[in-house]
C-alpha cells in the first residue's frame, strides 16, 4: 500500500501501517473520534487489512480481544483522546491475565495543548498502569527523516511486544497537530520523490525468524514422578493454540505415570476424550463425598495451566496439601493455595518423557476410575430424566448435540460452573473459548462475537446478566461476518448469588444481589433486528443447534427459576455424592 503523502500526520501513519501489516496484522478495530483521524484514514485505506468502525469503545475493545483470542495475533484498537481511552481499560486488564496480544493506539492533543483545560483532555500517558507489556509515548509527526524512522522502528518494537516473551498488550500514545484530517502539505508531497518506499521496509519481512520460538527446546520430564505411586494429573483452565497436540501431550503423560487426568470442562480434554482413557470429569461431585476425598488423597499433583474453577477441588488440594507441580510457560505465580508448589516452565508438549515402558495400573487409578463410571452414570441418568427447564442440563446437552468443532464461548457465573460440573466427555473436538482472566461479565457479547467473526459458526452460552452487561455488542452486527448462536439463560437476575450464604437474607438479596432487570428479551432482539426463539421444552433445542446457520445473530431464550435451580444442584450433588461408596 503505497505510504500517504498528503500531509505529515498522514505519513507517519501510514508508515506506522504498512510496518504493522507487513509483520501479521489483519484486523484494525476503529473507534469514532476526531484527534484520531490520521491513524483512522491510514488503516482505513490499506488494501490488505479488515478495518471495522465500532462505536462503542468497551465494546469494540472485547470484539478485538476475541478476535485475537482466536487468531492468536495481535488486533489493532484505536480511538481518540480523553475518557475514550477509558473504555478499553477492562478489556486490557482480561487481555493481560488472559495472554491476549492487542496493540492499543490512543490519540492525545500535543503537549502544548495538555494542562491548560483543552477540551477532551486527560493524561494519557502510563495510563493502563502495569497492565501493558509495553507502552511508549510516540513524538508528534514532523519532517525529519529520525521521526520517520522512530514511528517505523517503535510499530516493529510494539509488535513484537505484543507477542514475546508473552502475548499481551501494547498501549501507544500519539500526540497529533492539526491538520488531522489529510489536507495537501506540499512540503510533504515533495519527499515522494525522495523516499523509496520498498527500501524503506524491505528488511522487515524476514523479522520473525529473529525473534525465534521461546518453546523450541525441549524439558526433561521430572524423574521423582515416574516414583509417586499415588499422583494425578490435573489439566485446568487453558485455551491451546493445538488442542489435538496438548490433548495427545497430556495422555502421552497419563500413560507412562498411569495417573488419573482430572479435566476441567474449560480444558479442550472433554472434547477429545477419546485420546485418554483415564479422564476423570466428575471430581467436583466426587471430592463432596468427605470419606471417599480422604482415601483419593494423592502424594504428588501435575498441575498444566490453571487451577480449575471449582472450589471443592481447591479446598481437597489445599486440606491434602500434596507435592504440586505447575506446568506452565508463564513466570507469574500460579498456585492461589500457596502449596508445597514448584513451577515447571514449559508447555506441556515440550516436555519430553523417558523412553521407558508403561507402568502398570495401579489399584490407585483403578479407584479413580470406577468412581468416575458410576458418578458418570447418575449424572448422566440424572440429567436424561429431567423435564423441568434446569439451567445445567444446558452444557450437559451441549456437550452431545453440537456440530464437530462448533467454537463456543463460555460466560462467567454459573455458566462456566456449570459446564465444570456436568459437560460431558465427547469426541466432538468442540472449541472452548472463555475470559477466565480476572472472571468477569465485562465484554461477553463483543468477545463472542470477535471469536465467531469469520470463524466456524459459533456459540454463546450466557446469562441474562452477562448478557444485558454487554447488550451494546449488537450494534456490530452489520460489520459482523459469519454466525454466532446465543442461548441466553434467562433466570432472571444473578443465579450464582443464589449458592452464597446472602442468598439467606432477604432483604437485601433481590434487590442488591440477584438485581432481576425484567427484560423482555423478544422486544430486545427484534430492536437489533436479531433472530430470536423461545425454548419451552428440551426437543426443540437441537434442531436448533444441529446444523448450525452459517451467517447471522441469532438468541434462544431459554428462561430458568434460579431459586429452583439452586436448590436441584444442592440436593442432586449431595445426592450423588452420598451414593458413591466411601
Amino acid at each position: 500500500m503505497p505510504l500517504d503523502f498528503r500531509n505529515i500526520n498522514t505519513l507517519c501513519s501510514s508508515i506506522l501501517v504498512e510496518t504493522l501489516s507487513r509483520l501479521g496484522l489483519t484486523t484494525a478495530i476503529l473507534c469514532s473520534g476526531s484527534r484520531c483521524t490520521p491513524l483512522t484514514v491510514a488503516f482505513a485505506r490499506h488494501d490488505r487489512l479488515e478495518a471495522i468502525s465500532i462505536l462503542d469503545e468497551r465494546s469494540a475493545s472485547f470484539f478485538a480481544l476475541g478476535i485475537a483470542k482466536k487468531s492468536r495475533l495481535p488486533v489493532v484498537l484505536v480511538c481518540t483522546s480523553g475518557t475514550a481511552t477509558a473504555n478499553f481499560y477492562p478489556a486490557i486488564i482480561e487481555a493481560r491475565a488472559s495472554r491476549v496480544p492487542l496493540l492499543v493506539l490512543t490519540a492525545d492533543r500535543p503537549p502544548e495543548l495538555q494542562h491548560c483545560r483543552a477540551s477532551q483532555t486527560i493524561d494519557q500517558i502510563k495510563l493502563y498502569g502495569h497492565y501493558p507489556n509495553w507502552q511508549a509515548q510516540f513524538p508528534p509527526p514532523e519532517n525529519r527523516p529520525d521521526i520517520l524512522h522512530y514511528w517505523r522502528q517503535n510499530a516493529m518494537q510494539a509488535w513484537r511486544r505484543s507477542r514475546f516473551p508473552h502475548p499481551g498488550v501494547v498501549h501507544l500514545n500519539f500526540p497529533f497537530r492539526k491538520p488531522l484530517a489529510p489536507i495537501e502539505q506540499p512540503e510533504i508531497q515533495a519527499l515522494e520523490s525522495q523516499i523509496n518506499e520498498e527500501d524503506f521496509f524491505a528488511f522487515l519481512e524476514n523479522r520473525e525468524s529473529e525473534i525465534g520460538n521461546r518453546e523450541s527446546g525441549m524439558v526433561a520430564m521430572p524423574s521423582r514422578w515416574q516414583k509417586a505411586q499415588r499422583g494425578i494429573i490435573i489439566a485446568g483452565i487453558d485455551c491451546p493454540q493445538k488442542p489435538n497436540a496438548y490433548c495427545s501431550a497430556i495422555a502421552n503423560l497419563a500413560e507412562t505415570l498411569q495417573f488419573p487426568v482430572l479435566a476441567e470442562g474449560l480444558s479442550p480434554l472433554r472434547n477429545y476424550a477419546d485420546l485418554n482413557p483415564h479422564l476423570i470429569s466428575t471430581y467436583d461431585i466426587l471430592l463432596r463425598n468427605s470419606q471417599l476425598a480422604r482415601k483419593l488423597a494423592p502424594e504428588l499433583v501435575v498441575q498444566i495451566g490453571e487451577m480449575p474453577t471449582s472450589t471443592t477441588l481447591r479446598s481437597w488440594l489445599q486440606e491434602v496439601q500434596p507435592q504440586r507441580w505447575i506446568v506452565d510457560p508463564r513466570e507469574e505465580n500460579l498456585d492461589p493455595l500457596h502449596g508445597k508448589t514448584l513451577h515447571l516452565r514449559t508447555a506441556i508438549e515440550q516436555l519430553r518423557l523417558p523412553n521407558l515402558d508403561p507402568r502398570s495400573p495401579s489399584p490407585y487409578l483403578f479407584q479413580w476410575q470406577d468412581c468416575e463410571t458410576c458418578m458418570r452414570e447418575a449424572i448422566d441418568r440424572d440429567l436424561e430424566q429431567t423435564r423441568d427447564l434446569f439451567e445445567g442440563k444446558i452444557p450437559w446437552l451441549l456437550s452431545q448435540i453440537l456440530p464437530p468443532n462448533t467454537p463456543i464461548f463460555i460466560a462467567n457465573s454459573m455458566p462456566v460452573r456449570d459446564v465444570e460440573t456436568l459437560w460431558r466427555p465427547n469426541n466432538l473436538h468442540l472449541q472452548p473459548y472463555f475470559s477466565r482472566g480476572v472472571n468477569g461479565i465485562d465484554g461477553t457479547l463483543s468477545t463472542a462475537l470477535g471469536i465467531a467473526h469469520r470463524n466456524r459458526s459459533s456459540i454463546l452460552l450466557t446469562g441474562d446478566l452477562a448478557f444485558l452487561h454487554d447488550i451494546n455488542g449488537f450494534l456490530q452486527a452489520n460489520a459482523f461476518r459469519g454466525h454466532l448462536t446465543i442461548i441466553l439463560i434467562n433466570n432472571n437476575g444473578g443465579g450464582i448469588f443464589e449458592n452464597l450464604p446472602i442468598a439467606q437474607f432477604n432483604p437485601p438479596f433481590e434487590e442488591f444481589f440477584a438485581t432481576p432487570q425484567a427484560i423482555d428479551f423478544a422486544e430486545l432482539c427484534k430492536a437489533y433486528r436479531i433472530e430470536y426463539h423461545c425454548i419451552t421444552a428440551w426437543k426443540r433445542l437441537k434442531p436448533l443447534l444441529n446444523p448450525l446457520p452459517e451467517v447471522g445473530i441469532r438468541a434462544i431464550e431459554i428462561s430458568t427459576h434460579r431459586g429452583a435451580d439452586a436448590q436441584w444442584r444442592k440436593e442432586k450433588f449431595q445426592q450423588w455424592a452420598s451414593q458413591i461408596w466411601g
